[in-house]
């Protein structure tokens, strides 16, 4: 049982995804998965000693507003059993949205050599017309696709740095020039093992 939970809410999961990477880069944390609520807000879940979950979350936090997204921290000392469980179980799929409402470990997680790109959009013709336009203009890799709800979408690509940076640059001139809605566009150099050991493989 880990000794302290802290519970980071933030909005979007592009944005999630960059401050797991932070979090995980900033404190010998253990990232037990990312919660959808169905909405914008996601949940990033950290466990570890106290002081590594704090200094973690406490980073996260300035990360999140200086990105310009909401977050909010909870810090659980000593968690009941209960409430670890809770926090702890497995994707559930939702049929009615098509979508898992959680990132979690997988088995065989992707390499942490790579860069990933993200670019999330909310509408789905965006997102899909940037991702054919990443592809195309640079030898990046499509890692997936995620829906959270409310029509927001996040493509991840990964390649080489250069790469990488070149096809989210056109990603996000893509959804711009039609009018779509970017959430963000960001590139995670070398993603951290904890960040790459949620990523579809």
């Amino acid at each position: 049982m880990p000794s302290c939970l802290a519970l980071l809410e933030i909005a979007n999961l592009a944005p999630a995804l960059v401050v797991a990477d932070r979090c995980a880069k900033a404190a010998g944390v253990e990232i037990l998965g990312i919660e959808s609520t169905h909405g914008a807000e996601q949940c990033l879940k950290l466990a570890g000693a106290a002081g590594a979950v704090r200094e973690a979350g406490e980073a996260g936090v300035r990360l999140a507003r200086r990105m310009g997204s909401g977050a909010v921290l909870t810090v659980l000392l000593g968690p009941a059993q209960g409430t670890v469980h809770t926090a702890t179980q497995p994707p559930a799929f939702i049929p009615l949205l098509g979508i898992y409402d959680l990132m979690a470990k997988r088995d065989n997680p992707m390499a942490d050599s790579y860069a990933l790109g993200l670019i999330e959009t909310q509408g789905l013709v965006a997102a899909l017309h940037a991702t054919d336009e990443m592809l195309k203009a640079s030898a990046v890799e499509l890692v997936g696709k995620e829906k959270i709800g409310a029509a927001y979408v996040t493509i991840m690509v990964r390649g080489d740095v250069a790469a990488v940076e070149a096809a989210v640059e056109t990603g996000r001139q893509s959804v711009e020039r039609l009018g779509g809605k970017l959430i963000m566009a960001d590139v995670i150099a070398r993603p951290h093992p904890e960040l790459a050991a949620l990523l579809p493989a």
